[in-house]
């Protein structure tokens, strides 16, 4: 379930690398399964207008989300983790695990900086309770030559996401950034932030689309 607010902070030049990257997800994903009758891939993409308006978030605003949570903003560069929660929620009410008990719910997302701090630029970090999952996804990506490392989601940390006010505030503090949100996704989560771009050639990588072809041809044939 690839995440469409590709948010790094590279100026005029972002727009067009966000268009691209979604675009080449979207195509090359489609093209390695339309010849894959058994296999359903379903998009779902977490974007909105980002431009600044009267109407944009402020710090201090409540928001509540499609699952009735409320959020506290206190960083309002931190929308893209808002907009993924409620595609996360939305996927899992669509209750397709009904009808496909092996369903599984991953989502790709340049979600945060302190990923790139923690890892640099070319390995993506994983964020999941599920070592099955996460043993599936590895064995792909040593098909794919994509880097991934596991991180741990340490679950004291979440007590820095609390808000007297709200359920919870969209970010925590910098020390370890980048486990604090996916504590609020709590789903199988890969931070691509650092090797989804080339900043030297100044386009999109299309990091993950090799490792989820592997990961899901090999899952269709079980």
């Amino acid at each position: 379930m690839p995440h469409a607010l590709f948010r790094r902070r590279i100026r005029v030049r972002g727009v067009t690398l966000r268009v691209c990257l979604i675009g080449k997800i979207f195509f090359e994903i489609v093209f390695h399964f339309i010849n894959c009758p058994n296999t359903q891939v379903h998009f779902i993409v977490a974007s909105c207008e980002n431009m600044i308006s009267g109407k944009g978030m402020r710090p201090g605003d409540i928001v509540t989300a499609s699952n009735g949570k409320t959020i506290k903003v206190n960083n309002i560069n931190a929308e893209g983790g808002l907009t993924l929660a409620d595609a996360l929620v939305y996927a899992c009410n669509q209750g397709v695990e009904k009808i496909k008990p092996k369903t599984r719910h991953l989502d790709l997302a340049t979600l945060t900086g302190a990923c790139v701090v923690a890892l640099g630029p070319s390995i993506a970090g994983v964020f999941t309770p599920n070592d099955d999952l996460t043993k599936e996804l590895f064995q792909a990506s040593e098909a794919s030559g994509e880097k991934f490392w596991r991180m741990p989601l340490e679950e004291s940390y979440w007590e820095s996401m609390k808000s007297g006010v709200a359920d919870m505030v969209n970010t925590g503090g910098r020390q370890g950034g980048a486990i604090n949100a996916a504590l609020v996704l709590k789903q199988m989560h890969v931070d691509m932030a650092g090797p989804v771009l080339n900043d030297k050639k100044h386009v999109a990588t299309g990091f993950g689309i090799s490792t989820l072809v592997e990961w899901v041809l090999k899952n269709s044939s079980s």
